[in-house]
């Protein structure tokens, strides 16, 4: 009998902790459904380079401001990328594309592309999908005019789609190595506040209350400001970081504090004390684990907030900068209004950040019903 459709003559109590709060996560399908695109989000990230067609230095020049192509099919190229060619406006001088079905690129599934190193790591050359080098016509520069484009092309030629792709190891990495930090600063500082109270408590959160009053973006943009520019891109990726674990952590500090509070006075932690364990592992191993739930839904709602951080503050110009490859980073071209009029899909990063964010939130929602499974009818 599965633990998740249990009859209706099988009662709740019978069920232990983690099965009541699986029973209680199933049923937010809103929830469910996101921890499933995560995971596919994030799998797409750790293998960027195989999933992305082109790499995010590859340019094409003559593609430039390239829209989406179409895509088609027929008995000689089977799935293929609708060819086009671009011309100059002898008016206005501006570019535009018509359709050249002699440029039309052949695409294929897991085919050999441009060599890239997997992780830093692995040479490799194959790509999820892509066009298909072994069928373009023996000639010079084959691969720079038989292209494909999913989403489009920026100014410099870049394909859209590759650098969201690649940009996502970084903009989503922000957030859950910033998370990480915000857990240790908050679950430790929290922690010692509620546990000693009194002038430790005192202090501890007044320090919390002074960083609060701080608005959010003027800090991140004193703090980011900070940053020498010439620094390394990673340098200054543990350094942007560095500055959104500083103003997270204090949520979750004020949640383990006031946890903490009403269950150090617990018959349990009363037993161990006088048993003579000693106060970090009271804290730590007996009552830290009592609001797990608690500290992994707050920890949810916080990556969010830290992926658009790190977005806006790239895209601002005080973040990661070129040639760093980030969603932020590519937003930068959106500044232009009138680019974004004529060329829409330069705003595939805005949509790409928009998803992760509900996505998360929606996890969220799931996790903190999961966390009180006894409220659930």
């Amino acid at each position: 009998m599965s633990i998740f459709s249990p009859p209706k003559e099988l009662t709740y109590d019978r069920l232990n902790q983690r099965q009541l709060m699986a029973l209680q996560f199933k049923k937010h399908k809103l929830a469910v459904a996101a921890s499933f695109l995560l995971a596919v989000l994030y799998t797409i990230a750790l293998f960027s380079p195989f999933f992305a067609p082109y790499g995010k230095y590859d340019r094409n020049l003559d593609y430039s401001y390239c829209p989406p192509h179409r895509l088609g099919w027929n008995a000689k190229l089977g799935l293929y990328a609708k060819g086009v060619k671009r011309e100059i406006d002898p008016v206005t001088l501006q570019n535009f594309y018509i359709i050249a079905p002699e440029n039309n690129a052949p695409l294929r599934f897991f085919v050999k592309g441009r060599p890239y190193k997997l992780w830093g790591l692995f040479e490799c050359e194959r790509h999820f999908f892509g066009v298909d080098l072994t069928k373009l016509p023996d000639e010079p520069n084959a691969a720079q005019r038989y292209v494909y484009f999913m989403t489009g092309a920026d100014r410099f030629g870049y394909d859209v789609y590759s650098r969201v792709v690649q940009g996502a190891t970084i903009s989503l990495s922000v957030g859950l190595i910033g998370v990480m930090m915000s857990f240790f600063f908050g679950i430790v500082i929290g922690g010692i506040s509620g546990y000693c109270g009194g002038t430790v408590d005192t202090v501890i959160q007044r320090l919390i209350e002074i960083i609060n009053s701080f608005p959010s973006l003027p800090m991140w943009l004193a703090l980011a400001a900070a940053v020498p520019s010439d620094w390394e891109p990673l340098k200054t990726y543990f350094a942007i970081t560095l500055t959104l674990s500083f103003l997270s952590w204090t949520n979750l500090a004020r949640v383990v504090r006031g946890k903490i509070l009403s269950l150090r006075e617990e018959d349990y932690a009363v037993a161990a004390r006088l048993l003579g364990a000693s106060h970090t592992r009271i804290l730590f191993r007996h009552l830290l684990p009592g609001f797990t739930s608690h500290i992994i839904v707050s920890l949810s709602l916080t990556v969010p907030g830290m992926i658009l951080g790190e977005t806006s503050l790239s895209f601002l110009g005080l973040g990661l900068r070129p040639p760093v490859v980030s969603w932020g980073v590519m937003l930068q071209d959106c500044m232009n209004v009138k680019a974004v009029i004529e060329y829409p899909w330069l705003l595939a990063p805005v949509v790409m950040l928009v998803f992760a964010v509900l996505c998360f939130n929606f996890l969220g929602d799931g996790l903190r019903d999961a966390a009180d499974p006894y409220a659930m009818k």
